[in-house]
């Protein structure tokens, strides 16, 4: 039994070749926040939270069990008779709440997330080629905005936050190892479409400077950071951070530290890499690890 859930991007769901997504809103809920959290217990609380969120009816316990039926017999069309293994078995209920008993590998958050760890792993090591094949594969298993036809409860919400935030910031690393390989050509196109849509991430335009710079379009490079003051202020009252600010006096200075350096296996040595840029003084928006 080969079994397949996507979340990132519309809720897709198949046992074998049969699809099991319900037509109905608030059972795609119950199976998206399931297969979030495949293999681990939701508690009938958490679910009725999700469905309900603060005003559940006096009969949602009853509709969540009929919702739990519903899914099953999706389940059961789609294993079939001869499979040895029940609807019950793999959406099995559990002391306080229901449980889908499907393989972790099945979910592609799952996965998702366990591409983007290894990447991380990759990057610390120093080995950037590895690193941005895994986070690029991480990447792709995205076709859109995580769970976006499924309506969403409080858990949800924070799932789709916290699945954004995830892509985000393993965007922003496999950017940067693509510049220490020395991608900064190919990445131009990449960074045009980033930077619109993500106008206040002071990381990704750093990259577009960076990226720009190094193919000899240090004008372009200022005026994104022009752009990106503009928008700071207008939007947050914010000055861009310590970080930035240094990356747009080297822009202007011409620093070598930010030309591309040929090292064994190509790209820019780490130490070069930051050589000017200190510790981010704002938390709370993304770190600038390195111009690189």
């Amino acid at each position: 039994m080969i079994a397949d859930i996507r979340l990132l991007g519309p809720l897709r769901a198949r046992i074998g070749d049969v699809s099991v997504v319900p037509s109905a809103a608030k059972p795609r809920q119950l199976l998206a926040l399931l297969a979030v959290h495949v293999g681990r217990i939701v508690t009938i609380d958490s679910l009725l939270a999700e469905l309900w969120e603060e005003e559940p009816p006096r009969s949602a316990a009853t509709t969540l069990q009929t919702y739990v039926l519903q899914l099953r017999r999706k389940i059961a069309a789609a294993v079939g008779d001869g499979s040895g293994v029940s609807a019950k078995e793999l959406l099995a209920t559990e002391h306080g709440g229901y449980r889908l008993a499907l393989p972790v590998e099945s979910v592609d958050v799952l996965r998702a997330r366990d591409l983007i760890t290894r990447g991380q792993q990759a990057l610390a090591a120093g080995e950037d080629a590895s690193g941005s094949t895994l986070l690029g594969d991480a990447l792709r298993l995205w076709d859109g905005p995580a769970l976006v036809d499924v309506p969403a409860g409080p858990r949800l919400r924070i799932e789709r936050m916290s699945l954004e935030e995830s892509r985000l910031g393993a965007v922003e690393l496999r950017i940067g190892a693509d510049l220490r390989l020395g991608r900064h050509h190919r990445l131009l196109g990449e960074l045009t479409t980033l930077t619109a849509e993500q106008p206040l991430h002071e990381a990704l335009h750093a990259h577009y400077m960076v990226a720009l710079y190094r193919a000899g379009r240090a004008g372009q490079a200022l005026e994104v950071f022009r752009r990106l003051r503009a928008t700071l202020i207008d939007e947050l009252g914010l000055e861009p951070s310590p970080r930035v600010q240094r990356l747009h006096q080297a822009v202007l200075a011409a620093h070598p530290d930010l030309d591309p350096v040929a090292v064994p296996g190509g790209g820019l040595p780490r130490e070069r890499a930051g050589a000017l840029v200190g510790p981010s003084s704002t938390a709370s928006r993304a770190p600038l690890q390195s111009w690189s």
